[in-house]
């Protein structure tokens, strides 16, 4: 989960289906600038180019029970179906970091050692960052059902396999300091429009040592 800049004003649609019984949060207009504003890219799970992604609400709306939540676009966010799922749980009913406002990367560090995601906190006792680290956490380990054990699954080779992807050039890096090829490979590796970016910033940041050249590309 990375920063994202949100865009306004809100779509027009909102207003206009808010006054209606049955109105929808959903019409093209605002799938349009989600889709843009959040680069196609699950804002839980980082996986790009969705070919599932649903207009997900931060705070629940408990169908209508809460209108003011329904149309609020700074409330809607683009998620894929497996993350909106994961979370669609009570103990998540109280909100999770809201990444348009507040940076994830300044609280939360990603980390991906062999086939486990480990999500840690800056504060022990902030209720937000506890219940984002344990959905994101769920998002890539959760096994209730068969079709979540696939797509838990799905998402964590697809992570690993953009970590290689990560870990290969810099090992390039080592052989070449002087590559801008590699040095432009990276950084766009880096940016926070990238697939499963915050956790290959982070990696980038705890090895500052190692890469001092690359930490202007992972600032906060």
């Amino acid at each position: 989960m990375v920063k994202v800049e949100r865009s306004f004003p809100a779509p027009d649609s909102l207003a206009e289906e808010a006054r209606k019984v049955d109105g929808k949060y959903d019409k093209p207009d605002v799938i349009e600038r989600l889709k843009k504003d959040f680069h196609n890219k699950c804002y839980i799970c980082e996986m790009k180019e969705l070919q599932d992604p649903n207009v997900e609400h931060l705070l629940p709306h408990k169908n209508g029970k809460y209108p003011e939540r329904k149309f609020d676009w700074e409330n809607l966010f683009w998620s894929c179906s497996h993350c909106n799922g994961v979370k669609n749980n009570g103990k998540y009913d109280n909100g999770i970091l809201d990444c348009c406002k507040d940076d994830p990367e300044k609280v939360l560090s990603f980390s991906l050692e062999n086939d486990d995601v480990t999500i840690t906190i800056l504060d022990a006792d902030n209720e937000l960052q506890k219940r984002t680290a344990q959905l994101v956490t769920e998002i890539f380990s959760l096994k209730n059902t068969g079709m979540r054990i696939y797509r838990s699954d799905q998402r964590l080779k697809l992570l690993q396999k953009e970590m290689n992807v990560l870990y290969k050039q810099l090992e390039k890096l080592h052989k070449k300091p002087e590559s801008k090829v590699i040095m432009r490979m990276i950084e766009s590796l880096l940016r926070r429009e990238s697939a499963f970016a915050a956790f290959k910033r982070c990696y980038v940041r705890e090895h500052a040592n190692e890469y001092p050249e690359l930490q202007k590309y992972v600032k906060m």
